[in-house]
């Protein structure tokens, strides 16, 4: 199986158990400090799921609209009169 196989299951099974617990609760009610922590738990279980899915969907390939052309031309030099070379200092007075 591959991984979004493995994930997909395993999403299946942590919403079966949400179901479950649901037909749980509807028996014993809500407000049982056991009950609660059980569908604490299960909510847990699917947040960290949902976030670990998340985290290996693989990166999105851009498309060419996303892409910004740069030009080889050289820039303008008179961008740059009043600037000062960074680690260098400045370039036509004393710092």
């Amino acid at each position: 199986m591959s991984l979004q196989d493995d994930l997909t299951s395993v999403r299946r099974s942590v919403e079966d158990l949400l179901t479950s617990v649901g037909r749980l609760e509807k028996h014993l009610g809500p407000h049982g400090m056991d009950m609660r922590r059980v569908r604490n738990d299960a909510n847990h279980l699917h947040e960290s799921l949902a976030l670990l899915q998340a985290a290996t969907k693989p990166p999105a390939t851009p498309s060419a609209s996303d892409l910004v052309p740069v030009s080889d031309t050289p820039y303008d030099t008179t961008l740059w009169t009043d600037s000062d070379d960074e680690g260098v200092g400045a370039r036509h007075h004393a710092p």
